[in-house]
C-alpha cells in the first residue's frame, strides 16, 4: 500500500513540476541578455552617456514615461532588430525631470531582439529581457531572471502581453515592419 501512494504521489506531483518550468531565466538567456546590454552600453543606449530622446506618457508595467529606440544589433553572429525601451518613474515625474536627470529616475530598460529564425517561430523569434539600470536583470517573484520567452504560455509577462499587439508581429508601439538592413 506505501508502495502504491509513493507511485501516485510522484505521479501527480510529475505534472506540477513541468508546469514549474519556465522558458525563460536559464543560465543561457541570461548569458544572451548581457551580450544584449554589452552591445547597447558600447553604443549609448545604456549606461553612462544615454542618447536622450523626447519621453512620451507611458502606462504599467513598463513606466509612466517611456523612450522608445528602434535598432538594429548583432548578438553572437546573429544580426537582429533590436527594439530597445527606457521605462521612467515615478507616477508624476515630468519630461523635463527626465530629460535634465535620466538616470536618476530610470526604472528599467526592456528589450525585445529578433533571434533568428527557429528560436520561437510561434512568438516570431523575439527574446524579451527586463534589465534594472545597473544592467543587472530584473527577477520575477520566484527569482527566475526575466530574460528569454518570458511569458509564454502564461497569463502574464512580455509574450502574454505583446501577443496582443496588433499586426501579429508583438509591436504595440508601431504596425511598420521592423526590419534588418
Amino acid at each position: 500500500m506505501k508502495i502504491l501512494a509513493l507511485v501516485t504521489g510522484a505521479v501527480l506531483a510529475a505534472p506540477v513540476l513541468a508546469q514549474d518550468a519556465m522558458p525563460f531565466g536559464s543560465d543561457a538567456d541570461q548569458t544572451y541578455a548581457g551580450a544584449i546590454w554589452d552591445d547597447m552600453v558600447a553604443r549609448d543606449f545604456a549606461g553612462d552617456g544615454l542618447v536622450i530622446s523626447y519621453p512620451y506618457p507611458g502606462t504599467d508595467p513598463h513606466g509612466f514615461l517611456l523612450e522608445t529606440f528602434y535598432t538594429q544589433a548583432t548578438i553572437n553572429g546573429h544580426t537582429g532588430a533590436l527594439i530597445i525601451k527606457r521605462n521612467y518613474g515615478p507616477l508624476d515625474v515630468s519630461e523635463d525631470e527626465v530629460i535634465a536627470d535620466p538616470k536618476g529616475h530610470l526604472g528599467a530598460i526592456t528589450i525585445m531582439f529578433e533571434r533568428e529564425a527557429g528560436y520561437d517561430d510561434a512568438t516570431q523569434n523575439w527574446f524579451y529581457a527586463k534589465y534594472l539600470p545597473d544592467g543587472s536583470l530584473d527577477v520575477n517573484p520566484m527569482g527566475v531572471s526575466l530574460a528569454g520567452l518570458v511569458g509564454k504560455d502564461a497569463d502574464a509577462g512580455c509574450i502574454a502581453c505583446h501577443q496582443n499587439a496588433g499586426g501579429d508581429d508583438f509591436i504595440f508601439t508601431t504596425d511598420a515592419r521592423v526590419t534588418v538592413n
